[in-house]
């Protein structure tokens, strides 16, 4: 990891001085659970990345386990094209140990390969060089399930 990138955004919250971020600062999504139908609701999102009008996600699990069914779904249909792609990667966050990684793309899971930090490094790094030389065209989208909703929808 280098921390003289341009791009090095630390999580600035300090647990032994600032106490539990769960706790105290992360958002209570559960909270809107009364808002959705069945058991759908908020997740959290690990991180994301915007190159050129393509997305980028990042799931972090701990272990190669099945991705939860919600999550799954979820990521099938946002990545039908390949405007949005997601990688999940499998191992110790504290550490940034990976053990195994995955892609949800083109509406796919790949499935979880074996692979260390280093390899997950290198599978993000041809998502940039294809998103950097690829410019996503989200005019072509505008028939699908991402149409824009009109703005009497917005108060």
């Amino acid at each position: 990891m280098n921390p003289n990138c341009d791009g090095y955004n630390p999580m600035r919250w300090d647990c032994r001085r600032d106490g539990c971020f769960n706790y105290l600062a992360r958002p209570k999504i559960e909270l809107f659970c009364h808002l959705f139908p069945g058991k759908i609701s908020f997740g959290d999102g690990d991180g994301k990345v915007e190159i050129n009008g393509r997305l980028l996600f990042l799931e972090w699990k701990s272990a190669p386990v099945d991705i939860p069914t919600g999550q799954r779904i979820m990521y099938e249909r946002i990545t039908v094209g390949d405007f949005i792609a997601t990688i999940c990667v499998a191992g110790e966050p504290s550490t940034m140990d990976a053990t195994h990684y995955g892609w949800f793309r083109n509406g796919r899971w790949s499935g979880w390969r074996m692979g260390d930090f280093d390899v997950v490094c290198n599978e993000i790094r041809g998502w940039v060089q294809f998103a950097s030389r690829t410019p996503a065209d989200w005019g072509a989208r505008a028939d699908s399930s991402f149409a824009m909703v009109s703005s009497s929808h917005i108060r």
